[in-house]
């Protein structure tokens, strides 16, 4: 999962930081409204951890960006207004939580699982389909109920494209998902080919189909049209 926290309290950002990459999660920080502004043109995320008090502005004007942009991402507000109005507020202007701090991370990383599952996966901890089946507590992938032994990178980039069925992803796309900032300044991405192939061939080993595409000149696409679903 790929987060971006918006938050100008460097120290608790960098503590939200620690505990996220801790549990896999790909993380990325803005700290005033302009770099969050930024962040968000140009880069795509799974849940955003919003903290409406900004010092260039409000964070509740980047949760109207995101709605009116349409970006589907899952927003969790972060906030030290615990005033039951500015709640209220918040989850009608459409983000998906509110959090009051001080918090405990593991309530924060609860609640990110939580509108994750809700807003990716419909409520559940397992993403199937046909024949593949991965669960995001364990990181296991299953191909007709027999574990496929699979690295971190290559389970991220299967649930990538299961949530993301029958869209093309780019292979800059790709990176930035599973890699975030460490791919802003790379001349090319052919390393994600290496990663998708690797995938494809764990995937045919175990008997499953290849629904993975190589759309030329684009990306790649999870065409889920491609075998009958069962």
């Amino acid at each position: 999962m790929k987060i971006l926290i918006i938050e100008d309290n460097k120290e608790l950002a960098q503590s939200m930081t620690y505990y996220l990459e801790e549990e896999h999660y790909i993380c990325e920080c803005a700290y005033n409204y302009n770099e969050a502004l930024d962040r968000l043109s140009f880069n795509t995320y799974d849940c955003i951890l919003l903290d409406i008090m900004l010092p260039d502005g409000n964070g509740l004007n980047l949760l109207n960006h995101v709605k009116n942009e349409k970006i589907n991402s899952g927003v969790l507000i972060i906030s030290a207004k615990d005033a039951l109005d500015d709640k209220i507020k918040g989850l009608e202007k459409g983000a998906d939580d509110y959090i009051t701090k001080p918090f405990h991370l593991p309530e924060l990383h609860a609640r990110l699982r939580a509108v994750y599952r809700r807003k990716k996966m419909d409520g559940y901890n397992d993403v199937k389909f046909n024949e593949i089946l991965l669960n995001t507590d364990t990181f296991e992938v299953f191909i007709h109920e027999t574990r496929l032994e699979v690295t971190q990178k290559e389970f991220e980039l299967l649930l990538y494209f299961l949530v993301n069925k029958n869209r093309v992803l780019s292979k800059q796309s790709i990176a930035n998902h599973l890699w975030g900032d460490y791919t802003d300044n790379l001349a090319n991405f052919d390393f994600v080919y290496q990663h998708v192939k690797n995938l494809r061939k764990k995937i045919a080993t175990a008997q499953g189909n290849d629904y993975v595409e190589t759309i030329y000149g684009l990306g790649y696409k999870f065409n889920a049209l491609k075998y009958p679903s069962s």
